[in-house]
């Protein structure tokens, strides 16, 4: 049975990446879903990875948080979907140095806010890098635009991918502690 949570898990975060294109508010409820499934898994009568109620309770909140700021944006941003490839390419690309972290701590909390650091310096430099391309030139960072820009479509990409970021950090820590 672990094995089917896990690859619908996998199945749910990549899903939430797709949603991150288009469908920036289903996104991290996508993610927090595959982040809540793992959290049930269990092998022969112990948990799989060690995600508590703290863990989900405030994933919750953020989640729900992301969600009500997504909808709350006028109309003409959520449908706006510019730059979030580079984003989510960013953000994925920041979660995988960030996981780099283990090569020289071994404190869990400390390896959270380096994974946390990453998806959110890739996310900006992915959004960065995207503002340098001619058809990023309307949110350019002298455009006056730029922030609002990055904060809408940011957040709810760095949120999402940091859910299983979380069950990565775990999962290695369990292989390597």
């Amino acid at each position: 049975m672990y094995i089917f949570l896990i690859i619908l898990s996998v199945l749910l975060w990549i899903g939430a990446l797709v949603a991150l294109r288009g469908r920036q508010m289903l996104a991290p409820a996508l993610s927090y879903a595959g982040l809540l499934l793992l959290s049930v898994a269990h092998k022969d009568g112990y948990q799989l990875l060690p995600i508590n109620t703290t863990i989900l309770m405030g994933w919750f909140a953020m989640t729900l948080v992301v969600m009500i700021i997504v909808m709350l944006q006028p109309e003409a941003v959520r449908r706006q979907t510019r730059g979030t490839v580079y984003m989510i390419i960013g953000a994925v690309a920041g979660l995988a140095v960030g996981l780099l972290g283990f090569t020289f701590s071994t404190s869990l909390s400390l390896l959270y806010a380096i994974m946390v650091a990453g998806v959110i310096a890739g996310t900006f430099c992915g959004f960065l890098l995207y503002t340098r391309t001619p058809e990023g030139a309307p949110v350019s960072p002298g455009s006056g635009n730029f922030f609002r820009y990055l904060l809408a479509k940011g957040f709810p990409t760095a949120i999402t991918v940091m859910q299983p970021g979380i069950a990565l950090v775990l999962a290695i820590a369990l292989t390597t502690i």
